[in-house]
């Protein structure tokens, strides 16, 4: 692995709460946990150089060992926007350069952690920008447990190593969907195709839903147009070459009929290793999306009722 060390000298602990989340929070059996308001961290993953860990300064909590740049959440502040704000102070991971694929919690009812397991989507050196750490460094996946790791980190380490190869993917009916809302899509099909994967772009669906572990996923989207609505405007890609960050959503124009179109799309994905969701309330087509391999199969409702109250990915 490639060590980061601090720019110059031993870093000094900083004196004092910066920020009122900045605080113990003390449980009645005594054990103290770090953020009033809770914390989260960052799990960047690199694909060519693995994971970001932070070997912790001696004297801050568990000091010595190596675990994720994070910390105490500021009030009113959702976990992913606090987790990439910790690893920009402490690991300079500048703007732009992850994309979080899923998060997952620790909630011990009068504290929580949050884990954001996030995509490096522009590559990027870490730099010690606080005196929180001794040294970053990018360590393959396969030599995290080999060295002295946080317990915490270290608990949930097993858990989301495993989930770190899964990418779900959601094929969706577009007609079907837009067709189950009457609010005049018929006079622009196009349109409300485009308004569609709009909503689509970086939603986050609860991991149970996806029959997956973690609390909540940020998966990529294929959206299956037909007919006039082929004529969608999106800054969505194309095609299925390539794959894209979490959250993204791909474009795919049926030349034909938009049922085979889907059916294929499932197929490809499935044959590519990738766990689908395929969506739609036609019963047929769910029945050879189903024998295409996708698990589960969700109806338009289900992913309207995402959509109604989803958290995008900022």
């Amino acid at each position: 692995m490639t060590v980061v060390p601090p720019a110059a000298g031993e870093p000094r602990r900083p004196t004092g709460p910066r920020n009122p989340g900045d605080a113990w929070v003390v449980a009645p059996s005594g054990e103290k946990y770090w953020g009033r308001f809770g914390a989260a961290g960052l799990l960047a993953v690199d694909a060519e150089r693995g994971i970001l860990l932070q070997h912790r300064v001696s004297w801050s909590h568990f000091g010595g060992t190596w675990g994720l740049p994070g910390g105490a959440l500021h009030e009113g502040e959702t976990a992913i926007v606090g987790a990439v704000r910790e690893a920009q102070e402490e690991a300079g991971v500048p703007d732009g350069a992850v994309r979080p694929r899923f998060t997952s919690v620790l909630d011990l009812d009068i504290w929580s952690y949050t884990t954001v397991i996030a995509d490096v989507v522009q590559p990027f050196e870490p730099v010690i920008s606080d005196p929180e750490s001794v040294a970053l460094a990018w360590v393959a996946v396969d030599e995290v447990d080999s060295l002295p790791l946080h317990p915490g980190f270290c608990r949930s380490w097993p858990v989301l190593r495993d989930l770190l190869d899964v990418r779900p993917t959601l094929v969706v009916d577009a007609a079907n969907v837009v067709g189950s809302v009457p609010d005049g899509w018929w006079k622009d099909r196009a349109g409300a195709a485009s308004r569609l994967a709009a909503r689509l772009d970086g939603v986050a669906v609860p991991a149970a839903d996806l029959e997956l572990g973690g609390t909540a996923w940020f998966p990529e989207v294929a959206l299956v147009v037909e007919g006039q609505a082929r004529d969608v405007t999106v800054s969505a890609p194309d095609g299925d070459a390539g794959a894209l960050p979490a959250g993204g959503v791909r474009v795919v124009r049926a030349a034909a009929a938009g049922d085979d179109e889907i059916v294929a799309e499932v197929a490809r994905r499935v044959s590519a290793g990738q766990q689908v969701v395929a969506v739609t309330s036609d019963r047929e087509l769910q029945a050879r999306v189903a024998s295409a391999g996708a698990t589960p199969v969700r109806s338009a409702g289900w992913l309207l009722g995402i959509l109604d109250g989803h958290t995008r990915v900022t």
